[in-house]
């Protein structure tokens, strides 16, 4: 039997205002250059062999996808709400914390390189950014460009908040 594909993330939010932002990623790469509606995410990614602290590879994802170091689990100032899991299409399940935090204005985003394949079954590889945009969005603009099995993530990170 196949082991089950895990990932885990992390849905940052802003609450400071009339409407909460939450805040999701633009694959990088020349597969998702003119792609957009649909295809945004949660900043997450896979453990390594041997980790199994899921909420700390999420932070390191996401301090490696964004390059902005989220606040420590161990931080008293900080809650990492549970988010639950989801499925996504290809059958990877996603688990999730939600945290507040704040994307400064004019911030650009640094993302790890990962290595690809292109042009597909050229023989050729390429290195391309993880992450090349980043963005703090409303919920209704989170379900328009976010991938339609992650808006539980923002349904219950909307709960959570009472909002």
């Amino acid at each position: 039997m196949a082991k089950q594909r895990i990932s885990a993330g992390l849905l940052m939010y802003d609450d400071s205002g009339d409407e909460l932002r939450v805040f999701i990623a633009h694959p990088g790469g020349p597969f998702f250059k003119k792609k957009d509606a649909g295809h945004w995410s949660i900043p997450k990614g896979e453990p390594d062999p041997g980790e199994e602290d899921l909420l700390e590879v999420a932070r390191r994802e996401f301090a490696e996808e964004i390059g902005l170091i989220p606040p420590a689990k161990t931080d008293p100032n900080v809650i990492f709400w549970p988010l639950d899991t989801i499925k996504q299409k290809g059958g990877k399940v996603v688990h999730a914390w939600a945290f507040r935090g704040d994307w400064p204005e004019g911030r650009e985003v640094v993302s790890n390189e990962i290595p690809i394949e292109w042009p597909p079954k050229s023989g050729k590889t390429v290195y391309i950014p993880e992450v090349d945009r980043v963005a703090m969005v409303s919920l209704s603009e989170a379900k328009h460009l976010l991938k339609e099995s992650q808006w539980p993530l923002i349904e219950r990170l909307a709960a959570v908040l009472g909002r």
